[in-house]
């Protein structure tokens, strides 16, 4: 890639996040998580923040979550037990909801049909989504859902320069 395309998909990216709530509030809400903001260890920090309320885990996360596990995946393996440790939070109570994919919509994973599983959870429960996906939380805001956007912060990997 071109440092000119991937500055200007930077600033599209950049231009995409300046609409998206980054805020929440402290009254008792509904939330539906998706499996990027579960990998980035968000909510805790949220938690810790006075997040209150129901969260619901869709069922499509879970076999995200678990299918990573599967592979033997760390994302896999870190999401479920940042789940576990959900249960044990008190200000907070967790459920399970929606359709866990079929083989067509695991098929389509990457052209949006887990996704779509995922705000469809968000809709029938009147739930705020709470992700770190910016392609997610641009199509949820599209739908008319409500839409907490956690921008992961990323640790630039080092290169390494071998000469013979």
């Amino acid at each position: 890639m071109s440092i000119f395309r991937k500055s200007k998909t930077q600033e599209i990216k950049r231009k995409a996040r300046r609409s998206l709530n980054r805020n929440f509030s402290r009254e008792k809400r509904n939330y539906v998580i998706d499996s990027s903001s579960i990998i980035n260890k968000f909510l805790p920090k949220l938690i810790k923040k006075g997040l209150q309320g129901k969260i619901i885990i869709p069922n499509a996360v879970m076999a995200e979550l678990e299918n990573l596990a599967n592979k033997g995946k760390q994302e896999g393996f870190l999401g479920l037990e940042q789940v576990s440790k959900l249960h044990h939070q008190k200000q907070i109570k967790i459920y399970f909801s929606g359709l866990r994919p079929n083989e067509m919509q695991i098929r389509f994973a990457k052209s949006g049909e887990i996704d779509a599983l995922i705000r469809d959870t968000a809709i029938k429960n009147n739930a705020i989504l709470i992700t770190s996906d910016l392609v997610q939380a641009k199509s949820s805001q599209a739908y008319g859902l409500q839409v907490l956007f956690l921008k992961p912060k990323f640790k630039k990997k080092k290169k390494f320069w071998f000469f013979r």
